[in-house]
């Protein structure tokens, strides 16, 4: 009797980011990628975000390992939190695991990690589970699908990708393995929505050279390029054009840094002697021979371009007349920062040049748009079709895209996060949820779990402010020494007085409280914040954080 297949999303179905999945057979799961999200505006002080795994950890028994398709925050970001809870192997092709255990390093986690190498092309079991990966193009290089065989039948998950038909690194995209399958009966393909907006084809990623050759061209200073630090193609292109243009190039920033070394260690960056300089040097060399690859891209506050635009770099400096090319896309939410960033370049009078609709483009997206969606789609004919990574809308289009492809699609199953699709042999449907969400995660030390209730309190400080009454109480005989002070934060008393009704408020309730009453501190602060909060709101309908502090003397 065959048994059940689950598939099961923790995170990355409904939301931007935080890509995780879990497949089930029997007491055997596997984890597809462990990605994190950066966080919205209102989670105020929050760092990153990362699934909630609770499910893997009631089941930690049975998870046999996680599996990535490439090396992507949003798809490897998540990791050293599921592998302080979950230490099980990871399995990653070499330039993935370059990235995890730089990674796993900075936590202090990489001596006990198990990773595993994957090669396109050659299976490996995990569990029930054998898995085939298959070689995909993207924007980073070394990136696979899966090809999951389950005792059910063969499940396709497409990591992210396009088909770029002329890759930088002519690592090609492997059409010819997804032709195969289609000829297997694929009992499902859970399919990457990223770009599902996007009409026709995303252009190859050498589409971006004709502008990056005008710019080199054209600049007449130094010129400063910005790219995800993962964009090894890009790199690459700014090495090659900066070398024919005779430029030196210097890498600013740490994640510049670490990328371009990891790709250099393992032959996807080959750079010619003496054309790297450390950032101290630049300023030996004339202006228009520099070329300087430079982190922040997303105008992140601290990152080195963020600090550049604001003269508050110790070595990139951007003066009248230098070029800035932005090379990325803007992600949803970034905005604010990127044009701020973008107007204190124009403040210095830097000519900058970032994604506007012009052509050729100084960026291409690495997903893929409808018509290559529908390309791998009619390849592989699966019986089910899942769209998976996307926010819901990107969802719900790429399922309507999907069901409009008679005879090429058995049936679409629209899933999000925290949602069980099972397969047996009568069909598949949802039967169950189970418990997602998010965790919000402090950098402090990087594993600090920010409780909803201080994200709360957080949301709370920044609306109403705090206020602070002080207290002096004599610990022999409980009486009060001076008269309360309030001291407020964020909060605006105004002139009428609402202090010194205030500091009565405290007076009355410690002139109402017992002896005993006022010897307890905790009660006391209690009564305390409980009076001032119902006056303070009566009187401004505000509520501000209250903290009574006591002063023992």
């Amino acid at each position: 009797m065959p048994g059940k297949l689950q598939a099961i999303p923790l995170g990355g179905l409904g939301e931007f980011g935080m890509n995780c999945m879990a497949f089930r057979w029997a007491d055997d799961i596997m984890v597809v990628d462990a990605g994190l999200m950066f966080p919205e505006a209102e989670l105020l002080g929050v760092d990153i975000v990362v699934p909630d795994i609770s499910y893997l950890i009631e089941n930690r028994q049975k998870v046999r390992g996680i599996v990535l398709t490439h090396g992507h925050e949003d798809h490897i970001g998540g990791l050293p939190w599921i592998l302080s809870e979950l230490n099980v192997p990871v399995w990653g092709t070499e330039f993935t695991l370059a990235y995890v255990e730089d990674k796993l390093d900075e936590h202090g986690l990489l001596d006990d990690a198990d990773l595993r190498e994957i090669r396109a092309g050659e299976s490996f079991r995990v569990g029930a589970f054998s898995i085939h990966p298959i070689r995909v193009t993207h924007s980073l290089v070394d990136c696979v699908a899966l090809a999951i065989h389950t005792p059910l039948g063969i499940v396709i998950h497409t990591g992210d990708f396009k088909v770029d038909p002329t890759p930088t690194d002519n690592h090609l995209f492997d059409l010819h393995a997804f032709a195969e399958y289609g000829k297997q009966n694929v009992l499902a393909l859970f399919q990457d929505s990223t770009n599902v907006e996007r009409k026709g084809y995303t252009p190859s990623e050498r589409a971006v050279r004709r502008k990056f050759d005008e710019v080199f061209a054209h600049t007449k200073r130094r010129l400063f390029i910005s790219c995800f630090s993962s964009s090894i193609h890009r790199i690459k292109l700014a090495v090659e054009l900066a070398q024919e243009h005779g430029r030196k190039v210097t890498f600013v920033g740490r994640s510049m840094n670490n990328s371009a070394e990891i790709a250099e260690d393992l032959g996807y960056l080959e750079i010619p002697d003496g054309l790297i300089i450390n950032p101290g040097e630049m300023k030996n060399f004339p202006p228009e021979k520099v070329c300087v690859m430079i982190s922040g891209t997303q105008g992140e506050p601290m990152s080195a371009l963020s600090r550049a635009a604001v003269d508050n770099h110790k070595h990139a400096k951007i003066e009248k007349g230098d070029t800035v090319v932005l090379s990325s896309r803007i992600i949803p939410g970034n905005e604010k920062t990127i044009y701020r960033m973008v107007d204190h370049l124009f403040r210095r009078d830097a000519y900058v040049v970032y994604e506007d609709g012009t052509s050729p483009p100084v960026h291409v997206s690495g997903h893929a748009s409808q018509e290559e969606l529908k390309l791998v789609i009619n390849l592989v004919k699966p019986r089910y079709f899942i769209p998976i990574h996307g926010e819901y809308r990107q969802l719900k289009l790429h399922a309507e895209m999907a069901a409009a492809m008679h005879g090429s699609v058995g049936k679409v199953m629209l899933i999000e996060s925290g949602d069980v699709l099972e397969f047996d042999e009568l069909g598949a449907r949802k039967v169950a949820r189970i418990n997602v969400g998010r965790v919000c995660i402090d950098s402090g030390n990087r594993t600090d779990v920010v409780e909803d209730l201080i994200i709360k309190d957080r949301r709370h400080l920044s609306e109403d402010g705090i206020v602070l009454p002080i207290i002096a109480i004599n610990k022999l005989t409980g009486n009060v020494e001076t008269t309360p002070e309030i001291v407020t934060r964020g909060f605006n008393p105004g002139e009428n007085g609402l202090l010194e009704g205030a500091r009565r408020i405290v007076e009355d309730t410690l002139a109402f409280s017992s002896e005993e009453e006022k010897a307890d501190y905790g009660v006391i602060k209690e009564k305390i914040r409980a009076d001032l909060k119902r006056y303070i709101s009566k009187q401004t309908q505000r509520r501000p954080l209250i903290m009574p502090v006591i002063l023992e003397i």
